[in-house]
């Protein structure tokens, strides 16, 4: 059965087939319900009719024998007050549900006994009556009775009239039910029949739809499958012309390839950049070494530490971007910026601090302390590099975010190269050495961990003439 339901279209049609049964079963039992009350209610109106032409024959003192009894071959009961059968049709043979069993009429009493009888128990026999009126209510029964050889099921009307000369008499019709029950047969037949077949046409229906439109998401998981086998992310799934959720999918998936591809290019870019890197200084380090090794009198220890240094930091650098990358939240520890700033600060010539708007620790944001104290150092590192003779930190407040400026009195920073100096292993200045440059991770790194911390981090023209680099925070 789950093989059976393992596809959207099976489960698609069998879902609608069974809503469409449901439906059409509930709507079938209201039909065939309301034709039986429909039917019941009009073989009830016919009984009362004859019935009332009966109770109108004795009301006015037709004889019993004189009595309009076997019309239509309808059963017809005529029942005095003590229940005794006075008249019924000569071809009745056998009747259930009137009450009254008996087909064949008993001696009719004397005319005074009979009003005797029925002056005393006008209250007892029902709603008092004038002689020769015939009661306004009608009772209905079901029954059954054998008229010349055939049975059926018939409806009763029971009608009581007062007679001058006999008292109340009760008279009984009925109407044949064969026509409710060959309707109601024929309509539960016609629905038996046709049931299943309307059902296999909505199944037949929805299978066909549902194929149709499937078909788009069939050829989007063959494409996704060849691109997985293949391994090549420039290819996209075919977009059908519908414009709806299956077209809106396949754009989506075509997003989402093509963001994966610039994320493996971009990661293939920052594996070849940094083995490039990380080259040159173990290259430096093991030609000092081998030197060492066979003239130990030419080690340069300081460069041998330098290349040592170096290769900390930059594997430090790539552990850092490797963690964000990877999607490392940051602590949610509150975090001075001022003091931060001046942490950071202390110890580097040139540099100075200045708080603007506020008290010592007014601007405070929540976040790593370790990864935002990275992000200052990293910028002090590159105003330094590039100024001339001073670089101001400020730290201040605006609204809601607290902003620390780092302006240096360089050069500054081209307007077409705002954006570009944030890429991993990015240089401006392509003669400048790498031991004086370093690896052009610093500035991606920091706007990196400003990104993880809900902030922005973008570079300006500096009031004296240099770069200003802005770090926008959240304030807590």
């Amino acid at each position: 059965m789950s093989r059976l339901l393992g596809s959207v279209r099976a489960r698609a049609t069998l879902g609608a087939t069974l809503v469409v049964a449901v439906a059409l079963v509930a709507a079938g039992t209201a039909v065939l319900l309301s034709l039986r009350s429909n039917l019941l209610g009009e073989a009830g109106t016919q009984a009362e009719r004859s019935a009332r032409e009966v109770a109108t024959e004795l009301a006015v003192g037709t004889p019993y024998a004189d009595l309009s009894l076997d019309v239509d071959d309808r059963p017809v009961q005529v029942v005095d007050e003590d229940g005794t059968l006075v008249a019924a049709g000569e071809d009745l043979e056998r009747i259930t549900g009137t009450g009254v069993d008996a087909v064949k009429p008993q001696p009719a009493a004397s005319p005074g006994d009979a009003g005797d009888d029925g002056g005393d128990d006008d209250d007892d026999a029902g709603e008092p009556l004038e002689p020769g009126e015939i009661g306004e209510r009608t009772t209905i029964s079901d029954g059954s009775a054998t008229i010349d050889g055939e049975t059926e099921d018939y409806r009763f009307a029971a009608v009581p009239v007062e007679t001058e000369d006999r008292g109340r008499l009760t008279v009984y019709a009925g109407a044949p039910l064969s026509a409710e029950h060959g309707a109601v047969n024929t309509a539960l037949t016609v629905m038996l029949i046709g049931f299943p077949v309307l059902l296999a046409v909505v199944g037949w229906v929805t299978w066909l739809v549902t194929r149709r439109a499937l078909r788009p998401v069939e050829g989007i998981r063959r494409e996704m499958a060849a691109i997985t086998a293949s391994e090549d992310l420039a290819r996209r799934v075919p977009v059908p012309g519908t414009h709806d959720e299956v077209a809106r999918l396949a754009s989506t998936t075509n997003e989402t390839l093509a963001a994966l591809e610039a994320s493996v290019e971009r990661q293939r870019r920052f594996v070849a950049d940094a083995s490039h890197e990380l080259r040159s200084p173990i290259a430096s380090l093991r030609t000092q070494l081998e030197v060492a090794a066979a003239h130990p009198e030419l080690l340069d220890l300081d460069g041998a530490v330098e290349d040592t240094v170096r290769l900390q930091r930059l594997a430090a650098d790539l552990l850092l971007l490797a963690r964000l990358d990877a999607g490392e939240r940051p602590a949610d520890a509150r975090v001075d910026l001022a003091a931060l700033a001046r942490e950071e600060a202390a110890g580097r010539a040139g540099v100075s601090v200045r708080e603007e708007g506020g008290e010592t620790g007014a601007v405070t944001v929540a976040g790593s302390r370790g990864q935002l104290g990275r992000v200052l150092a990293n910028l002090l590192d590159n105003a330094q590099r590039h100024a001339r003779s001073a670089v101001v930190v400020s730290v201040r407040r605006d609204g809601g975010l607290a902003v620390v400026g780092v302006a240096d009195d360089g050069d500054g920073v081209p307007e077409a190269d705002r954006e570009r100096i944030f890429e991993r292993f990015v240089r401006l200045d392509d003669a400048r050495s790498r031991d004086d440059g370093g690896a052009g991770l610093g500035l991606a790194i920091a706007r990196d961990v400003a990104v993880r911390h809900g902030g922005t981090l973008t570079v300006h023209g500096g009031p004296a003439g240099g770069a200003l680099f802005e770090l926008r925070l959240p304030a807590a």
